[in-house]
C-alpha cells in the first residue's frame, strides 16, 4: 500500500512534471519525481537520482555559478562533467561537504538528499525562496514535497486549517508567517533555511541572512557601472541555459534591462535562445502607456511582443472552476485572466524572466548613509555627497501632505483593520496583536547601516507569497519565473556600494543600460500604473455579481457577514482590497477540498 501510495502521489505531480517521472523506496524510506525540464542540462535528468547508493536526491533546482562549484568539486576529487544535471551537482556537493554543502550553492533550489549512512534526511531551500519546500510531520510521517496540494493528498493529512494563517490572510492578504501555511499539519521551510530530519528528531536552521557588512568602495565611477554590467550579465546568463525564454516586460526600466542583456547574451552564446517578450496592457479600462514603451523596447531590441490585454477580466470570474483552484487563498479577484495569461505563455517557453527586485535593492535612502560617513570620519565625502544629494534632490516640499496625513494617521493608503472579523475568532487567534506587531516597522530594517530599507525588505513574507503563487505547483502551468535581479552575487553586490548617487533615481542601472536601450525608455521616471483596475471594473458593472455569492458555512468560523460592506467605487484601493478578501477566502473555502476526493479513489482503485 505505501509504495501504491508513493507512485499515486508522483502520478498526481504529472501536471507539472510531465517528462519523467520515477520514485525508489527501501524500507520505510521512499522519494518520487516528477521532472519538468528547464534547462538543457535537465534533458537527460532522471531523478530519484544516486551516487554510490549512499546517496538519494529528489530535487527541484536550478543552479547559479556552475563551473565555480564543478571546478570546487574537481578539486575535492570529485568526479563530475560540465553537462551534469544540476541535481548531481547538488548531491556531489553533499556528499563532498555534508550539510555545509548549502554555502557553496548558488541559485534557486528546493531539495532533499537521503544519506543511508548517517540514516538522515537533508533538506534545503533557497536563500530567497524562489522554489517551495513544504513538509508535514504526522505521528511517524515526514512527508514533503515543493507541491503543498500533494502533501494535502496524504490520507494521514488532515484537511484542518491554521486560523494564524486565515487571519493574517483577513487581515493582510498573505499568511506572514514563512513557516507555516494555511492547513495545520502542513509548515512550510523558510528560504534560507534547511531541515534534518534523524532519529534526533526534525531540526531546522538558517543557513544565511543577507549581509550588513559588505564594503564595496572604487575610486573611479565607472568601476561601479562595470561591475554591474557584467554581474548583470552573468546573472541573466545563468538563467538562459534553454532554447525558449519569455521576458514579462511592463515597459519601465527594470524589465526593459533584462530584456537587453537577454538579448545581448543570447547573441554571444553558441546554442540559439529564442526570445520574446510577453506584456500585460489596459486599452480601455485604465490609462496605460505601457504597451507603447514595451512596443518600442521590442522594435529596438528585435524582440517580438505579445500584448496580453486585462480590460475584460471580471471580478471572480470563474471563481467555480477547479482548475483556479489554488493551495492557499488569494487576495486577487481576478485570477481567471492572469491564469489565462500563464497559459498562453507556456505555450511558448518553460521559462520566463522578471525584473523584479531592482526596486527594493536601489530603494534610496540618502540620510542613513549619511550618518555612515559621519560615524567613520569620512567628512570630505559626507561634505561632498551630502551637497551634491541637495542640488539635485527633488523639491523638498513636493509630498509633504502625504507625509502629514500618514503622521497624523488619516493616510487614506494606510491598512485598515477590518471590523468584520468574528470577535470569537478574532480573540482565539490574537488578531488586535498581531495586527499591531505587522504593522509596525520591524526591528530587522535597521540591521543594514546604509540600506535599511532595502535590506529588511528581503525579509518580507511578500517575496515568498509571490514566488509560491507564480511556481507551476501553484499555477497548473509549465512555465517557471526567473529573477536576474536576485541573483546571490548582485545582491550582495547592492547592499555593499554606496547608495549615493548609485541608487538615487537608479542612476547604476540608467548608466549601465546607456545605449542598450531606447532613450525614452532609459531615462523614463518610475511610473505607477495610472487608475486602479478593481475600481474601474465596479464602475463598469458594479458589484450585482457579488450579491450573488453562494456563502462557505466555514467562512462564518472567521467573520459576521452582517458586518460585511459591499465594495462600491468611492472606496479607495485599499478599502477596496479589504472589503474583497472575506469573497477571495469564500471562494477558496468552497473550492479547496474537491481535488481531494478524485485523488483518494484513484488510491483506492490501484
Amino acid at each position: 500500500m505505501e509504495r501504491a501510495l508513493l507512485q499515486s502521489l508522483v502520478n498526481f505531480l504529472s501536471y507539472r512534471g510531465p517528462d519523467a517521472r520515477g520514485s525508489w523506496m527501501e524500507g520505510s524510506i521512499g522519494l518520487g519525481h516528477a521532472l519538468l525540464q528547464t534547462t538543457r542540462e535537465s534533458s537527460g535528468e532522471r531523478q530519484p537520482a544516486s551516487l554510490d547508493e549512499r546517496y538519494w536526491i529528489v530535487a527541484d533546482a536550478r543552479l547559479d555559478c556552475r563551473a565555480e562549484l564543478i571546478a570546487e568539486l574537481q578539486r575535492a576529487k570529485r568526479a563530475v562533467h560540465a553537462k551534469a544535471p544540476d541535481c548531481e551537482l547538488i548531491l556531489q556537493a553533499y556528499a563532498t561537504w555534508g550539510t555545509p554543502c548549502v554555502d557553496h550553492l548558488r541559485g534557486d533550489f528546493s531539495f532533499a538528499v537521503w544519506d543511508a549512512g548517517h540514516k538522515q534526511l537533508f533538506c534545503a531551500r533557497d536563500h530567497f525562496g524562489l522554489k517551495p519546500f513544504y513538509y508535514a510531520q504526522v505521528g511517524d510521517l515526514f512527508l514533503f514535497s515543493n507541491t503543498l496540494n500533494c502533501i494535502r493528498m496524504h490520507p494521514r493529512v488532515s484537511g484542518d486549517l491554521n486560523d494564524a494563517a486565515i487571519g493574517d490572510f483577513l487581515l493582510f492578504g498573505l499568511n506572514y508567517d514563512n513557516a507555516t501555511t494555511s492547513f495545520r499539519d502542513i509548515q512550510r521551510l523558510p528560504p534560507a533555511h534547511y531541515l534534518t530530519v534523524s532519529v534526533r528528531g526534525v531540526q531546522s536552521r538558517r543557513y544565511w541572512t543577507p549581509p550588513t557588512d559588505g564594503r564595496i568602495r572604487y575610486g573611479k565611477p565607472e568601476e561601479y557601472v562595470e561591475d554591474f554590467q557584467s554581474l548583470l550579465e552573468r546573472a541573466v546568463a545563468d538563467r538562459l541555459r534553454t532554447n525558449h525564454v519569455g521576458i514579462l516586460l511592463s515597459g519601465g526600466l527594470d524589465s526593459s534591462s533584462v530584456a537587453a542583456v537577454a538579448k545581448e547574451v543570447a547573441g554571444k552564446s553558441s546554442r540559439a535562445t529564442e526570445i520574446r517578450a510577453y506584456t500585460y496592457v489596459y486599452n480601455s479600462l485604465i490609462p496605460d502607456r505601457e504597451g507603447d514603451y514595451a512596443r518600442e523596447v521590442g522594435e529596438f531590441l528585435r524582440i517580438p511582443v505579445k500584448f496580453m490585454a486585462m480590460d475584460q477580466a471580471q471580478l471572480f470570474e470563474r471563481y467555480d472552476d477547479p482548475d483556479l483552484s489554488l493551495p492557499e487563498p488569494v487576495d486577487n479577484p481576478f485570477l481567471a485572466v492572469i491564469s489565462d495569461a500563464y497559459r498562453s505563455i507556456s505555450a511558448d517557453c518553460r521559462v520566463l524572466l522578471s525584473g523584479e527586485g531592482s526596486d527594493n535593492l536601489m530603494d534610496f535612502q540618502m540620510w542613513p548613509y549619511a550618518e555612515d560617513l559621519r560615524r567613520r570620519g569620512e567628512w570630505w565625502r559626507l561634505l561632498t555627497d551630502v551637497a551634491n544629494y541637495l542640488w539635485v534632490r527633488p523639491f523638498p516640499w513636493r509630498g509633504i501632505r502625504a507625509r502629514a496625513l500618514r503622521l497624523a494617521r488619516k493616510d487614506p493608503d494606510q491598512p485598515i483593520y477590518p471590523d468584520w472579523l468574528a470577535p470569537e475568532f478574532s480573540r482565539r487567534a490574537n488578531l488586535p496583536d498581531r495586527w499591531k506587531e505587522r504593522t509596525e516597522l520591524p526591528k530587522s530594517w535597521v540591521a543594514h547601516p546604509i540600506h535599511p530599507r532595502g535590506h529588511g525588505s528581503l525579509a518580507l513574507p511578500q517575496w515568498t507569497n509571490m514566488f509560491e503563487l507564480e511556481d507551476p505547483g501553484a499555477t497548473g502551468c509549465l512555465v517557471e519565473t526567473r529573477y536576474p535581479f536576485l541573483d546571490l552575487r548582485m545582491v550582495n553586490f547592492l547592499l555593499a556600494i554606496p547608495p549615493f548617487p548609485w541608487f538615487f533615481k537608479k542612476t547604476l542601472l540608467r548608466e549601465g543600460m546607456r545605449g542598450r536601450l531606447p532613450e525614452r525608455v532609459r531615462t523614463r521616471p518610475k511610473t505607477p500604473l495610472q487608475g486602479d483596475p478593481v475600481s474601474a471594473q465596479l464602475r463598469l458593472t458594479g458589484a450585482d455579481l457579488l450579491k450573488e455569492t453562494s456563502w462557505s458555512t466555514d467562512l462564518d468560523r472567521y467573520i459576521g457577514r452582517s458586518a460585511l460592506m459591499a465594495p462600491h467605487v468611492r472606496m479607495n484601493r485599499e478599502q477596496l482590497s479589504v472589503s474583497l478578501r472575506p469573497y477571495c477566502l469564500n471562494n477558496w473555502l468552497r473550492s479547496g477540498p474537491r481535488f481531494r476526493y478524485k485523488f483518494y479513489a484513484e488510491i483506492s482503485n490501484d
